[in-house]
């Protein structure tokens, strides 16, 4: 995302060789700007930002508990809880998604 190639020059960090073109650097996954001398031009992006979130279908939660696991002790492990319907997990995984 181009978000992601808004680096500061100074704190760039290379990504290519040097005389690695643009083609050639987007290619591998990094940012290029040759507009500023003397720092990298092929650089590394900044890492995508994500959010933890509960799902909101109970019929594709992954299993984060055991039976008659506590809120409170679902919660302390990291997860998810939601004391309905029947016949889902209760504790479950967040989901992970960009922001």
């Amino acid at each position: 995302a181009k978000c992601q190639c808004k680096v500061v020059p100074r704190e760039r960090t290379n990504c290519g060789y040097p005389g690695i073109s643009a083609v050639e650097c987007k290619r591998i996954g990094c940012c290029f700007n040759a507009s500023v001398p003397s720092v990298p031009w092929c650089y590394n992006p900044k890492p995508k930002k994500v959010k933890k979130i509960c799902p909101n279908d109970p019929y594709r939660r992954i299993n984060c508990g055991h039976p008659g696991i506590k809120p409170r002790e679902c919660t302390k492990k990291g997860c998810c809880f939601r004391a309905h319907p029947a016949g889902v997990p209760w504790c479950f995984y967040h989901r992970v998604t960009e922001e």
